[in-house]
């Protein structure tokens, strides 16, 4: 699974760009609203790392900064935006900043996993994660749980990965990755009825979004298809298989499977 930025900003969520600081007037208050500030600087700042504008995204940053210097979320977007310009090792000790600051801030502490996981510490990941799919008002609580899922079946927890992939499914049936590895898990198991439903439900949100499928999908796929004597889908698959991962290991597997008929 590649963990990719793509991939941590949508953990940071799509905030709407705010408009400028504002003051009230005839009010009882005149003063700006430095609270408001902030969160307009923080949105700000999100909206230009999503456009790729990393250094109008480290101006707004530095400007919540100096209205307050212990914002999790300013520290969080900071270092997204020191991982995007390739500086890992500073863009992670920002991110525990952020946590040190506020430890409830899911945002931060799904980032962090998400490049824990890129690094290859994947049981780091995997406990960061625990934390980020048991808070239940995460905007982002299905990825999470799908996340988790992912940590576990690198860190040898394969039953605890299939409660994870089911709980983000339940959160979000779109979730094409989860759908895949529940078709993988029941397949593995010989639970090949639930595998095909999983599998389907791959296709179809896959589709949707877009997303080619990979020599792996289409393994799997032509491997379901000839359980339930569907000879024409498990062509289909392989015809694909053959025309766009002819080198993979996968297609290699088919023809050994086609040599063992």
């Amino acid at each position: 699974m590649q963990v990719t930025s793509k991939f941590m900003a949508g953990m940071l969520s799509l905030l709407v760009l705010a408009s400028c600081v504002t003051t009230t007037t005839g009010g009882f208050n005149t003063e700006p609203s430095q609270e408001r500030a902030l969160r307009d600087f923080v949105q700000l700042a999100v909206g230009y790392f999503e456009a790729g504008d990393m250094a109008a995204a480290r101006r707004n940053v530095n400007n919540a900064l100096a209205i307050d210097s212990r914002s999790a979320d300013a520290y969080n977007v900071l270092a997204l935006v020191l991982q995007r310009e390739g500086d890992t090792e500073l863009a992670r000790e920002t991110f525990e900043r952020a946590l040190s600051l506020d430890g409830s801030n899911s945002r931060a502490r799904n980032n962090l996993a998400a490049l824990l996981f890129q690094l290859g510490e994947y049981e780091q990941s995997y406990r960061q994660l625990e934390q980020v799919a048991n808070d239940t008002t995460y905007e982002n609580r299905a990825l999470a749980f799908e996340n988790l899922g992912l940590s576990a079946l690198r860190t040898a927890r394969p039953e605890r990965a299939e409660y994870a992939f089911e709980r983000a499914l339940q959160l979000n049936s779109n979730l094409y990755r989860s759908s895949l590895e529940m078709a993988q898990i029941k397949f593995d198991k010989g639970e090949f009825a639930e595998a095909m439903t999983h599998y389907t439900q791959f296709v179809t949100s896959s589709t949707f979004y877009n997303v080619v499928q990979t020599a792996r999908s289409l393994w799997l796929g032509i491997q379901l298809e000839r359980r339930f004597d569907n000879d024409e889908g498990a062509v289909l698959y392989a015809a694909l298989l053959q025309n766009l991962y002819a080198d993979s290991p996968q297609y290699q597997e088919y023809l050994n499977s086609q040599n063992d008929q």
